[in-house]
């Protein structure tokens, strides 16, 4: 029972930073994004990652793999919008 409740949760986390960054990416507007904010979010997600195989937890290291995965789209995404203005 609690896995599911684990991969729900995931799922749900990673639907919401899916739609933001899909968002972002239609608007073509990076206002109020901070590079920072990617780059720290990639650094925190790849601790992540690697502590969640250390304890050899599927359900963090899938979700905090693709957390780390959105920060990186999100940062490619703003570097090409801040480009073109």
């Amino acid at each position: 029972m609690e896995i599911w409740l684990g991969w729900m949760s995931s799922l749900i986390l990673l639907a919401t930073l899916a739609g933001q960054v899909a968002q972002q990416w239609r608007s073509r507007s990076v206002a109020g994004g901070s590079p920072w904010l990617f780059f720290g979010q990639i650094s925190a997600s790849s601790g992540f990652v690697v502590y969640s195989a250390l304890i050899g937890n599927k359900v963090f290291i899938v979700t905090n793999s693709l957390i780390l995965l959105t920060a990186i789209i999100g940062q490619l995404i703003f570097r090409h919008q801040s480009k073109e203005h």
